[in-house]
């Protein structure tokens, strides 16, 4: 909170958090950290102060978080380029061994270290441990060849989740850390797209919210226009159109299934905003585009 707010101001804003503490206490919210809020220092900071500060008021968050760039950078010193099919990075076995690296590794450990330094109890699990994530390999349609399937190498789509090791950890106090890798029944591991693992780790915690962290305002119209309330069936319309497209399109669908899977509400918030998930979850305000099922 800002120095030069007015005690006034700061009772305001602490008392307009109260009905959504109330109301929020005890259940599971899901956050999918990606973007900006990941590389840049300040919203590290606010982001990891973000959760221990739920954690505080009794609600559960649970992280599902990406890697991206860091996966791309990566890739570059060892010469190897990124490759992408329909927002899915093409994913051949040396590209496997840098994604779990950057990943489980990298990225995990300096997550759960920022929420361990701002006073939470954070721990990092890829879906690996404890059977959490169960994967298959994802065939893809062909941009260019309708009815086609691409192999884009060991990328997974979810068989199944068993949550188990998220409620063990997050009843004794915990916040877990979750890396979107999974393994398949042979033991081979596949890289999943966070915003599906998120999804899905939602529906089957049966969460009350699923946050998606990135780097827009949300859901924009064709003008640039923050679209706020949106149903699936205007979702459909804007994938028909083509306002959804590229990396926004798994990032929709895994909010539509979760909607539709018995998530209350899935929030896109803009993640470049300081304290975008206090804002979010805890205040009027809102900052972001929020589906409903109906």
């Amino acid at each position: 909170m800002s120095a030069e707010m007015s005690p006034t101001t700061k009772a305001a804003v602490l008392a307009e958090a109260l009905p959504y503490i109330r109301r929020f206490h005890g259940r599971t919210i899901v956050i999918k950290y990606g973007g900006n809020a990941m590389t840049d220092a300040k919203l590290k900071d606010s982001f990891a102060r973000d959760i221990v500060m739920l954690k505080l008021v009794g609600i559960n968050p649970v992280v599902v978080h990406g890697g991206g760039p860091q996966i791309e950078q990566l890739l570059q010193r060892v010469g190897k380029k990124g490759e992408f099919v329909a927002g899915m990075r093409v994913t051949d076995e040396e590209t496997m061994d840098i994604v779990e690296m950057v990943l489980a590794g990298q990225v995990n450990k300096e997550i759960v270290e920022l929420i361990n330094r701002a006073g939470g109890k954070a721990v990092g699990l890829t879906g690996q441990d404890g059977g959490l994530v169960r994967a298959k390999k994802m065939m893809v349609d062909s941009p260019d060849q309708p009815g086609t399937q691409l192999d884009i190498g060991q990328v997974g789509v979810i068989e199944s989740i068993d949550p188990s090791v998220i409620q063990t950890l997050t009843a004794n106090g915990f916040i877990p850390v979750i890396a979107p890798i999974g393994s398949g029944q042979s033991g081979e591991t596949y890289n999943i797209n966070a915003d599906l693992v998120a999804g899905k780790v939602a529906e089957v915690l049966k969460a009350e919210k699923l946050v998606l962290m990135t780097n827009t305002a949300g859901v924009l119209d064709k003008a640039g226009n923050l679209l706020t309330g949106l149903t699936a069936k205007r979702i459909d319309e804007l994938f028909a159109d083509g306002t959804i497209s590229g990396g926004m399109l798994p990032k929709i669908s895994s909010a539509l299934d979760a909607a539709k899977g018995g998530v209350n509400a899935v929030h896109i918030i803009d993640g470049r905003v300081d304290h975008a998930l206090l804002l979010e979850i805890m205040t009027d305000l809102g900052v972001g585009t929020m589906i409903r099922s109906h």
